[in-house]
């Protein structure tokens, strides 16, 4: 949307962002665009702990924020480690940047780490960026990666202990990381109880 400028049409997503209106000022012709800066909200979490199921849910319970699940654009040439995957961040950040100017804020669930984000162009458009990570007990996580179809190759014992030591990574360093990330630990949960602890989270840091 607003990285073409509407008065001089560059293109540029590092516009200087003027905290009063908020206003995006083109780096070419100096036009302020005014825009709506919302918060993000990022679920993330092991592959297995329940992201997926859990924004399907959230998307039943509330019609205030839009949940995504960052995989409906994953490609391969998506895939690169080298630049903590920066090309997949930035455009999440601008397609959710472009869906919170209708108001409403995003909820991306997909794994990630905030250094991930906050490194970003495009992050400079949201006024924060919130972190949760759904954690489990590792026999309940490898349960979950054992029953899942064959076809999405989570059973095999390297993919499932890279997932249980990224698992038990969360819960040691959540706190650390900067932004720090909340936990939610649904080992016990039910998927509506795992439903309404996000909701809870967005709710008490909005």
């Amino acid at each position: 949307m607003f990285n073409v400028c509407p008065n001089c049409g560059w293109y540029d997503a590092n516009k200087i962002i003027v905290p009063e209106g908020p206003h995006a000022v083109c780096t070419d012709c100096d036009y302020r665009h005014q825009f709506l800066r919302l918060p993000l909200f990022v679920l993330t979490g092991a592959s297995g702990v329940g992201k997926t199921t859990a924004c399907l849910g959230l998307s039943k319970r509330t019609q205030e924020i839009v949940a995504l699940e960052s995989d409906i654009l994953w490609r391969e040439e998506f895939d690169q480690p080298a630049t903590n995957y920066r090309e997949y961040r930035e455009m999440w950040l601008r397609v959710c940047k472009n869906i919170s100017q209708a108001g409403k804020p995003v909820i991306l669930c997909g794994t990630a780490l905030p250094d991930q984000f906050e490194s970003c162009i495009e992050r400079r458009y949201f006024s924060e960026i919130y972190y949760l990570a759904l954690v489990c007990d590792d026999e309940v996580l490898a349960e979950n990666l054992k029953n899942r179809p064959s076809w999405r190759r989570s059973s095999t014992e390297q993919r499932i202990n890279e997932q249980i030591t990224f698992n038990r990574w969360l819960k040691q360093n959540a706190q650390h990381t900067k932004p720090a990330m909340s936990l939610l630990d649904t080992t016990k949960l039910t998927v509506e109880e795992t439903v309404t602890g996000v909701l809870d989270w967005v709710n008490s840091v909005r």
